[in-house]
């Protein structure tokens, strides 16, 4: 006769959803802890409903210090070399006793939403420099490769004391026109070769630049670079100014031998002075916090519709509807409309 006794069934228990201090991580932010800050934007990035509340509670204790860092958007076309560049300017910076926090939007994976993450490992001085923090940002998928918590990761690193913020789009058209809307100082790469390369960049992305910069002016290639940045000039010359009260200019510099980066923090520092004195800065900051709210309040519109439990059953079945033939779009989206607000 078997005296074992029967085994015991296992009982499992639901881990408890992760809990935050708020009020640690916030103390943790201000006093510039490199930990903190990116628990933080962790939190900003997440899907979760609840970190998402936890991260809009934790925003609005850090509001009040924010918007005290100077704005600065980096564009370019393939090859301009922008991780190099931002590298060699932001270390620059960094020795001039300036605090620079970046923020690289990386193309995602279409499959898992991932960030490729190349722009941290590209950026690897930088990256260990004490006085700047790089944080590569998945773009998820969208086009324009910056979205809500593009804004607020850089929120957070104000909060946490840097004082220059440097955005890197991932340059695929939309993105510039987005990050146009979230700096103050918007950046443009150009490489040598004018001739062939200003035919694939739309006049729209060159009325955006407050600057241009034709990058490697180094070598053998100086002489070009120069004869590109006359070219560019006058083109300049003809658009109507990204900046009220600034004339955008083209300037040549070259990341590898670093030359060219002071004079260009010289005309940055400039744009900043003549702004604030005009009052075209303040005005651009309002105009984006208004933009910002009308963003924000779409984003939250639709993830609410899709998020509604009528409503996730519901848009499948139109699919099909309207694949067969048996219901026009139109009709479809009144269908979930009317759906939505019964709800």
């Amino acid at each position: 006769m078997d005296s074992r006794k029967p085994e015991k069934k296992r009982k499992f228990v639901k881990r408890k959803q992760d809990s935050i201090s708020i009020p640690a991580l916030k103390e943790g932010v201000l006093n510039g802890n490199r930990s903190s800050l990116a628990k933080a934007i962790t939190l900003i990035e997440s899907n979760a409903p609840h970190h998402y509340e936890w991260g809009q509670e934790l925003l609005g204790e850090l509001m009040p210090h924010t918007g005290n860092s100077l704005r600065i958007g980096i564009t370019g076309v393939p090859g301009a070399g922008k991780s190099t560049f931002i590298e060699a300017f932001g270390e620059m910076l960094c020795n001039q006793g300036h605090s620079v926090a970046v923020l690289a939007i990386d193309p995602s994976s279409s499959l898992s939403g991932g960030s490729i993450l190349g722009d941290k490992t590209r950026m690897e001085q930088l990256s260990k420099n004490p006085k700047a923090f790089v944080r590569p940002s998945p773009t998820a998928g969208t086009l324009g490769g910056v979205h809500r918590k593009t804004n607020e990761t850089l929120l957070l690193c104000e909060a946490a004391g840097y004082d220059i913020m440097i955005i890197e789009t991932v340059g695929v058209g939309q993105s510039e026109v987005m990050v146009r809307q979230m700096v103050d100082f918007f950046l443009l790469l150009a490489i040598t070769g004018a001739g062939d390369e200003l035919q694939g960049m739309k006049k729209g992305i060159m009325e955006l630049a407050d600057a241009m910069v034709v990058n490697k002016a180094d070598g053998k290639n100086k002489q070009l670079a120069e004869k590109t940045r006359r070219e560019l000039n006058q083109i300049l010359h003809f658009l109507v100014p990204a900046t009220k009260g600034w004339n955008s200019r083209a300037y040549t510099c070259s990341a590898l031998e670093k030359s060219g980066l002071k004079e260009l923090w010289d005309v940055i520092n400039e744009f900043d002075k003549t702004t604030k004195e005009t009052g075209s800065f303040q005005e651009r900051r309002m105009r984006q916090k208004k933009e910002w709210f009308y963003t924000m309040l779409k984003d939250r519109i639709l993830s609410d519709f899709f998020l509604d439990e009528k409503i996730k059953p519901a848009v499948p079945r139109m699919e099909e509807k309207i694949k067969s033939g048996d219901l026009t779009t139109s009709k479809a989206i009144e269908e979930l409309l009317q759906l939505y607000k019964k709800s």
